[in-house]
């Protein structure tokens, strides 16, 4: 509303009125018909600036006729009095009929009176169409005997007709299924919907269902000032298309209950993460997660009694979702958000974030449930490690990704594990039915080792069979020249070469004119095995032993000893006739001293370069690889030369794998809880942005926000440095209001976005001015107390977005229409409208008719003497009358 009002309170008698006088700043003393800002009583009498006097009752009417005669008359006498030409009004009748009279003073001249009712059923049929309305007018200035039908009038019409498209929701039967269904400790993932939803395709539908904030929209048509002669004119305009009409105003409808900030009733991720923040505050009550299950732990009463367990029939169907063979993970990182790797969690689909988001909607996301589910989870996670069963939604290769959660990471390694326990397996099978040794091949005077395809019984046999199935557990080192498969193209044997390549194993290239120092012997590289993989706690575990330990060479060697034992053994096999010296020119050429003039070399040059040429290589060992005692001397002494493909492993997959289950079996709550809520959030920000919203940009920046926002929020939880009640707990919470803000105003534009699919601008238009609206609530979580409470705007519709609007209204279905009476005409698409407003209006110049019988000579001006307004439906009828005379 553009108006100010001005109050006050009289006392007449035993009686008390309360004067309002509402005026606009602006005044030009026009109205604008159709405006949307107009108060009711400037939209029905065409007035600007009006009193109201009502009696301050519970009713606010006047119910008797002569009291309210007497005190409008009081009203009009004391305006005469002070020269205003304010209108007044007094409500009278029933609050319901909406009823008013009222008087206004138009100088020396013209008096104008006003009269409103309203008919709320038993409507006459005459009434319900346009030809009756007019006739209805016109009977208000013409003489009644006359035929309307058949006498021509110079009345001014405009109407304005709203239709509104029917709701999603409107006929449905299984409303709040969903909602019985969670509350019943179930989780919505994998039900099946007897109906479609609007959000089916949303990527959110697999968690929950939303409501579809924009319940529909709103088509105003207007057909603007038109002259109008008969009652057949009227009767040949009902039947005229809504295309016709002037102008075309779209005025979306939004769910106040996603407008006023209510969290009430209203379920999606952000209410979720809200009950998990709170579980998380709760989890520092216990030392161990079955403390919360155990019904005979002490200290547990505090425990609420709504904290219920869903039965075991849940369970066993989220964790059959969850271990669902065959998953696998896709390519999902291309479409991630890029600063979601900022936020220390699982990746979405992973099974821990898997896990994490399921139980969000199990038993309502208190801490009960979340152990009991926990539990049964790991019981699970077990058996896969029992029964050397993959590891769903893990990737069984690769390194491990340090940028994700510990418990992610654990579960990395476990999969891997699983996956070299399964080619343990399947080796130690080979090894008992294999007959033949390991075939060695010759190709260009090169050894080609493939003993890894089928292991050879014999001395070793034991190591054999421990050994991985694939080459893949077998690289080179950096400092090896050629890559696995590959030979150098300078590469020329020697001449005795093949005198010692019988006893040559496991060699992977010849290192480019490099010779061993005693055999005068191409120098081969061998393939190693792999660093074994570390999780983020057995680094720091690595590191703070460093600390301890300081420097020291020996303790860094130390803890190298089983990859350099390792590759040492590989080495020797490689080059049967090699000694210390040439491993350490091979694997660390900085403690290969050289000749001065050999100094000035690069050192990306192998430390020794020699040829036939210039034999022997002059050099010698550095200071910490001469001194006596040294332990890469040690171990190069005690390893076997042993190729790689039968070398016991570096990565004990029984070994580690125990060690992770023990880390899960065994972690505490509040840690557990902790890295919970790192990965739902991250999860659910993750899911929330794959929703196509067309581009928006608001929405764009509010999605990239949020992830700053959650990324600066979650950083505490990350260093295990929480306790019960800190602040960090508040800010989570407070950070959960943010991600609700976020998550509406994302609904609201994947809503628009999917309506005005083939309008873009229109959905941008829509959502900027939403967005404007909204922003003044978002971080408060209420409404202001000024505030608008109600979103409303009117957008235009050019000329070529008509189809389109007109599309969005399909045909009502028969389920839809059967209880409405198509009595209005206009029709779009088979809608009437919900609401016709019509404005009849008759002027006359004051001077040429008999309502300016006592003007003054030479006064001529045109005045509106009729006006009528009309709002109505089939079911309703309003009408406002205002007649100016000169009485």
């Amino acid at each position: 509303m553009n108006l100010y009002k001005v109050k006050s309170e009289l006392k007449y008698a035993m009686k008390s009125y309360c004067m309002e006088y509402h005026f606009e700043t602006n005044g030009d003393g026009k109205i604008t018909d159709w405006d949307c800002s107009l108060h009711d009583l400037q939209l029905c009498f065409g007035v600007k600036d009006f009193l109201v006097i009502a009696p301050q009752s519970v009713s606010g009417v006047i119910l008797d006729d002569p009291e309210s005669s007497k005190l409008l008359s009081a009203v009009a006498i004391a305006l005469s009095n002070c020269s205003s030409m304010w209108p007044a009004f007094v409500p009278v009748h029933d609050p319901s009929r909406k009823s008013y009279i009222g008087i206004q003073s138009m100088g020396t001249i013209f008096t104008r009176r006003f009269e409103a009712d309203h008919i709320s059923s038993q409507v006459p049929v005459k009434l319900m169409h346009l030809e009756g309305l007019f006739e209805l007018f016109v009977s208000k200035f013409a003489y009644s005997q006359l035929d309307f039908s058949a006498h021509f009038f110079q009345v001014h019409f405009t109407m304005k007709l709203t239709y509104k498209t029917i709701s999603h929701d409107d006929d449905d039967a299984t409303h709040g299924v969903d909602a019985d269904f969670v509350e019943s400790g179930g989780s919505p993932k994998g039900d099946t919907h007897t109906r479609t939803q609007w959000d089916d395709d949303c990527p959110w539908s697999e968690w929950y269902s939303a409501e579809d904030p924009v319940r529909g929209i709103e088509l105003v048509t207007i057909w603007t000032d038109k002259m109008v002669e008969s009652s057949s004119e009227m009767a040949e305009l009902e039947n005229a298309s809504p295309h016709e009409a002037q102008r075309w105003m779209l005025c979306p409808d939004i769910s106040s209950t996603i407008s006023d900030g209510s969290r009430a009733n209203s379920v999606g991720f952000a209410s979720q993460l809200s009950l998990l923040v709170e579980a998380l505050d709760m989890s520092f009550e216990a030392q161990f997660v079955e403390d919360f299950v155990s019904v005979e732990k002490p200290g547990m009463d505090n425990l609420k009694s709504s904290m219920v367990v869903p039965p075991p029939s849940v369970v066993d169907r989220l964790l059959k979702e969850l271990f669902q063979d065959g998953v696998k993970l896709s390519g999902f990182r291309k479409s991630k958000h890029k600063k979601s790797r900022f936020i220390k969690g699982a990746p979405l689909e992973s099974l821990f974030a898997q896990f994490c988001l399921s139980s969000l909607w199990f038993g309502n996301c208190n801490i009960r449930a979340i152990a009991s589910f926990w539990i049964e989870f790991i019981r699970e996670v077990r058996w896969c490690w029992e029964e050397s069963q993959p590891l769903p939604r893990m990737a069984s290769s690769g390194s491990i990704d340090l940028s994700t959660c510990l418990i992610n990471q654990k579960l990395q390694m476990l999969a891997i594990c699983i996956e070299k326990k399964q080619q343990l397996n399947e080796e130690y099978h080979d090894c008992i039915g294999s007959e033949d040794g390991h075939s060695v091949t010759m190709e260009n005077d090169q050894v080609v080792d493939d003993s890894w395809k089928t292991p050879d019984p014999g001395e070793h046999s034991d190591e054999k069979c421990d050994s991985p199935s694939t080459p893949t557990n077998f690289h080179n080192s950096v400092n090896s020249g050629p890559t696995y498969g590959t030979k150098p193209d300078n590469f020329t044997p020697s001449s005795d070469s093949k005198s010692s390549d019988y006893m040559r194993r496991g060699s992977a290239s010849v290192v480019g004119p490099m010779m061993l120092l005693k055999s005068h012997q191409s120098l081969h590289a061998p393939f190693t095995q792999e660093a074994p993989l570390m999780t983020e706690d057995m680094h720091e575990e690595r590191l703070q032993a460093v600390d301890a330990f300081g420097d020291s060479f020996n303790f860094s060697a130390q803890l190298e000893k089983e990859i350099l034992f390792s590759d040492m053994s590989a080495f020797k096999a490689a080059n049967p006739e090699a000694v210390f010296e040439d491993f350490i020119r091979w694997h660390s050429p900085g403690d290969w001293e050289t000749d001065d003039t050999l100094k000035s070399e690069p050192s990306s040059s192998f430390a020794s370069v020699d040829s036939k040429d210039n034999w022997p290589p002059q050099g010698r060992l550095s200071q910490r690889m001469s001194e006596r005692g040294n332990l890469w001397r040690k171990i190069w002494n005690d390893a076997p030369a042993l190729p790689a493909s039968e070398q016991k492993p570096l990565l004990d997959p029984n070994r580690e794998g125990e060690k992770v289950l023990h880390y899960l079996e065994t972690i505490r709550p509040h840690q557990l809880l902790e890295q919970m809520v790192c990965t739902s959030f991250r999860a659910a920000a993750d899911t929330l942005n794959q929703t196509s919203f067309g581009g928006l940009k608001q929405m764009q920046t509010k999605i990239d926000q949020l992830y700053v926002t959650m990324a600066s929020m979650l950083k505490p939880l990350q260093a295990n440095r929480l306790s019960a009640g800190s602040e960090a707990i508040e800010d989570l919470r407070r950070l959960s209001v943010v991600f609700g803000h976020v998550e509406k105003l994302l609904t609201i534009a994947a809503s628009l976005h999917r309506k005005f699919l083939q309008a873009p601008s229109m959905s941008e238009a829509i959502f900027t001015s939403y967005h404007e609206f909204y922003s003044k609530r978002m971080g408060t979580g209420s409404v202001e107390e000024n505030g608008d409470t109600q979103f409303s705007m009117k957008l235009q519709v050019r000329n070529h977005e008509r189809q389109i609007v007109s599309s969005m209204f399909t045909p009502p279905t028969v389920n839809q229409s059967w209880r409405k009476v198509l009595s209005m005409g206009n029709l779009l698409n088979g809608h009437e409208p919900i609401v016709r407003e019509i404005i009849f209006s008759k002027r006359d110049q004051v001077s040429g008719n008999h309502y300016a019988s006592h003007t003054p000579r030479g006064y001529n001006k045109e005045i509106e003497t009729y006006r009528m307004y009309i709002s109505g439906t089939s079911n309703d009828l309003r009408v406002a009358l205002s007649v100016a005379s000169c009485d």
